[in-house]
């Protein structure tokens, strides 16, 4: 893809983030997942980490290394016409300069998008527990370094903060949204686009991180949170379902098995798409 199309991508992309209007996304593994997502109706793609790490042999958590990680952003981009978002992680690198490499690379493969976590994992040399996040000052020279790189290649990235206060439940229930909204400004002040608050689904509390926040919120839907038209009326401007569709397809996989290698039947595969329908999806 060249440049001129790539910031054309970024900017429709941009464009679909309207708070009370959200831009719902389905989350892709694969380019098979993407295709089907597109297909579906979807005005972009994005990808989960998790469900791309799983796909390629391994555990998530920053465990894939961003070489095949961003060969599977290149497979999934190159998949689909809308525009592609891509998780990656903590930016697959230990320092804002690796952070700012990651993100050439993933323009390259063809994303407009990137998630950017805050969370830190084992062999992080700040790690000091399950429930560690980066310094708010280290993870926004991260950010800094990402919006830089975009900047230098005329490229108008969409960089969502991804902010993991409420999924590992850092301080007391009561600080929390004051911890959010802090880190929220600061990663808005270096650079980047909206901020994503994962395991936040509370009304109440979804409320307050749309009117703290000066830019697009985006949450993390699944099973029991509110209905995507609740969400918009609170004000969301992106609504993401994370891994939870990966999930859900390899769920069918072990029941399918289950059943196959235990009773020798094949109820599980009902309802499946059509195999004509998903090779039509491939043709030409």
């Amino acid at each position: 893809m060249t440049t001129t199309n790539l910031r054309d991508h970024a900017l429709s992309f941009r464009a679909l983030h309207v708070a009370g209007r959200p831009l719902v996304l389905p989350n892709a593994w694969d380019a098979a997942s993407a295709r089907v997502i597109e297909a579906a109706g979807a005005a972009a793609v994005a990808t989960t980490s998790a469900g791309v790490a799983w796909d390629l042999g391994a555990a998530d958590g920053d465990r894939l290394g961003g070489d095949r990680a961003l060969g599977a952003v290149a497979r999934i981009a190159g998949a689909v016409g809308v525009p592609v978002t891509a998780d990656i992680e903590s930016g697959y690198a230990a320092d804002p300069a690796g952070v700012a490499r990651t993100v050439r690379e993933v323009l390259a493969a063809g994303a407009v998008g990137v998630n950017i976590e805050d969370a830190l994992y084992e062999g992080d040399a700040e790690y000091e527990g399950s429930a560690s996040l980066r310094t708010v000052a280290g993870q926004a020279e991260r950010i800094a370094a990402a919006r830089a790189a975009a900047d230098a290649a005329d490229v108008p990235l969409f960089i969502n903060a991804r902010i993991d206060t409420y999924l590992r439940g850092v301080g007391e229930l009561t600080d929390r949204a004051g911890v959010t909204l802090e880190r929220a400004a600061a990663f808005l002040a270096a650079g980047a686009d909206g901020i994503f608050v994962p395991g936040a689904v509370d009304p109440g509390t979804v409320r307050t991180l749309v009117e703290g926040i000066d830019g697009p919120l985006n949450v993390m839907a699944g099973p029991g949170a509110p209905t995507v038209a609740e969400f918009a009326g609170l004000g969301v401007a992106r609504i993401s379902v994370g891994s939870g569709i990966a999930q859900a397809a390899h769920a069918v996989v072990r029941e399918a098995a289950r059943e196959l290698l235990a009773e020798g039947t094949y109820a599980s595969l009902a309802g499946g798409l059509d195999y004509g329908e998903l090779n039509t999806l491939f043709a030409g």
